[in-house]
């Protein structure tokens, strides 16, 4: 009686030695450290670790070592004030092209990270960093896609041979004046069949001489253009910041038009900002052909319909003023090789939107240019735009294309990251900054910690005191449990914030509770005069469904709590569902195990310790 199979010892140790391993991590603690990137998230260079690290030596700045994390350099420091002291230097020496950040770096060994350990991801409350809270600009969404709207219609008149006047924004909707009754007609029926014209209320007006057309866009249409200017910033700003390599960042909705954007371990506004203000957005023009660029540039005479710029080379090119596609039309964008020629490339994937704007463009221009120009607004109202590439379209194309004619697979790379995290459809504008002090978050973890080790010790007296030999068992329990929770934790990569401590130390005291229940039923069975085997057997047996019921019902809550809740909400959720699973395992099947080893099998037991 009261014996386990040796599998389930196996298991047991197997658990609990994978636990260890992967809560071991936590134990380490961080490093001061600084966090190099490209200020537009390109690869770094080889030579600019010998460049970092000649700037340091002739700095008389020591650092403990360095180490290239997807695309960021990361420099680990013995003090803050060597971090502090080598920020400032490779600030001055590397200038604005790339983003020198303060950091804090764990201090894992490497024979854990290769097994894939990782402490605990703290939150911002915990951890420190800066929170900035963005207003997304609708007014200026609502304008893009009037804007859009006008250059649709201008280019759905000229493509049946509608002869109209002019085509302007006029307040919420537009005005289109013609040179008949007949031609108002048609571009009635234009309007109402077009799929890129969609979501407007057509009505007739009469202007003297000419006649009339007034559109508005419906208010379910400016609701739906709100919510996705504002889901696709959202989806931008998360890809941006993942693309640069800022840790555990946080970006989430707030309200109607807001997003909030927290950054945990980062220690500097300044650089943040650098990364969060200056956002960007994209869009593909077609290049003028018909006039020479460097006489618009020498002369300052640009034609009207088209706009000045430079290209990657430096040399001046002129761009037509419509809009082909903007960035928030497109999906993704990767880089590879061309199977025919092998040459490196760019394939691009746009909506359904524009799709069909680009293959109503490249149909009419094959052989003619196209461009895409790289627009970053960055704090402090400086606007800067760039032609980032300029390829020749050699076939009509919609949805998807490549973009070829790139000299090297690294410039393909940094095209598509460009692509991939620099589209926002409306501008943003930060409305609040804060900064949680390390310190503080130094003092949460510390009083976090002593809640939990106060809360566990006490637990440990108790059950040792009340329940003998017995209460040493659920002890061990309780142990391997706050080990399987912090193993947990860390592996799925949750971050821990102060609601989370509080789940953990609820759990500490619910953890004993199945110990409590199973313990009571075996002296009820001994007072009931039942031999101490068949009283540790009829214990856990019957015990267990009750157990398992006011778990499971405790589980449905937090799961709720997840489901429903936010932020800290589901920090909580999260480590009371752990710990209900662990405790589960732990109070059950590990105390068990503990006492068929002490009391089990053929030995003869006449009293028990409890």
């Amino acid at each position: 009686m009261n014996q386990y199979p040796a599998w389930k010892y196996v298991l047991l140790i197997v658990v609990l030695l994978v636990g260890g391993l992967y809560a071991l991590p936590n134990l380490f603690g961080e490093d001061p450290a600084i966090q190099i990137t490209s200020s537009r998230g390109f690869q770094i260079p080889q030579e600019l670790e010998a460049a970092v690290e000649d700037t340091l030596v002739g700095d008389s700045i020591t650092f403990k070592n360095s180490e290239r994390v997807n695309n960021r350099l990361l420099y680990r420091f013995n003090s803050n004030e060597d971090q502090l002291a080598a920020s400032a230097a490779l600030r001055k020496a590397l200038g604005d092209t790339y983003v020198v950040a303060l950091n804090n770096a764990h201090a894992t060994p490497t024979w854990l990270r290769v097994v894939g350990g990782k402490p605990l991801t703290l939150g911002l409350d915990l951890k420190g960093g800066v929170h900035f809270l963005m207003q997304v600009d609708m007014d200026t969404a609502r304008s893009q896609q009037l804007d859009r709207y006008v250059d649709d219609l201008r280019a759905a008149l000229r493509d049946e041979r509608v002869r109209y006047v002019s085509v302007r924004r006029e307040g919420n909707g537009l005005l289109a004046l013609l040179r008949s009754e007949e031609d108002r007609e048609q571009a009635v029926n234009l309007i109402r069949q077009d799929q890129s014209l969609q979501g407007l209320n057509v009505s007739q007006t009469d202007t003297g001489e000419y006649f009339g057309l007034s559109a508005t866009v419906e208010d379910q249409q400016l609701q739906e253009l709100q919510q996705t200017a504002l889901k696709q910033n959202i989806t931008t700003l998360r890809n941006r910041v993942n693309e640069i390599g800022v840790a555990e960042p946080l970006i989430q909705q707030q309200g109607a038009d807001r997003v909030v954007v927290q950054l945990p371990g980062m220690q500097d506004t300044v650089e943040a900002k650098k990364i969060i203000g200056a956002t960007a957005t994209l869009e593909y023009r077609a290049v003028d052909e018909s006039n020479d660029p460097f006489t618009a540039a020498q002369t300052g005479r640009v034609p009207p319909e088209s706009r000045l710029y430079t290209d990657e080379r430096g040399q001046p090119i002129l761009l037509k003023k419509r809009l082909i596609v903007s960035g928030d039309q497109l999906i993704g964008a990767s880089s590879g090789f061309d199977q025919q020629t092998g040459q490196p490339q760019v394939r691009v994937t746009l909506d359904g939107v524009g799709a069909k704007r680009m293959l109503d463009f490249t149909r009419d221009n094959v052989g003619n240019r196209m461009a895409v120009v790289y627009i970053e607004q960055k704090p402090g109202g400086v606007k800067t735009e760039d032609v980032i590439s300029v390829a020749v379209v050699r076939e009509p194309f919609g949805k998807v294309f490549q973009t070829t004619g790139l000299d090297s697979m690294s410039e393909a790379s940094q095209l598509s990251l460009l692509l991939r995290a620099g589209a926002l459809a409306a501008p943003m504008e930060i409305v609040e900054e804060r900064t949680v002090g390390p310190t503080l978050g130094a003092i949460n973890v510390e009083q976090g910690f002593k809640s939990v080790m106060i809360g566990f010790v006490l637990v440990l007296i108790f059950m040792a005191a009340y329940y003998r030999v017995f209460g040493l068992v659920a002890n061990l329990a309780l142990l391997a449990n706050l080990i399987l929770m912090v193993a947990l934790l860390s592996m799925l990569g949750a971050t821990l914030t102060m609601p989370g401590i509080a789940g953990i130390v609820l759990t500490v005291g619910m953890a004993v509770d199945a110990n409590v229940l199973i313990f009571e039923r075996i002296r009820e069975e001994l007072r009931n005069g039942n031999t101490p085997q068949a009283s540790i057997r009829a214990g856990y047996d019957k015990a267990f469904s009750t157990i398992a019921d006011a778990n499971i019902t405790t589980l449905i809550a937090a799961f709720v709590l997840f489901l429903f809740g936010t932020g800290p909400i589901k920090g909580f959720a999260v480590t009371l569902s752990l710990g209900i699973v662990t405790s589960m395992f732990t109070a059950i099947m590990g105390t068990r195990a503990v006492v068929n080893l002490i009391y089990g099998g053929k030995k003869r037991v006449k009293k028990l310790a409890i």
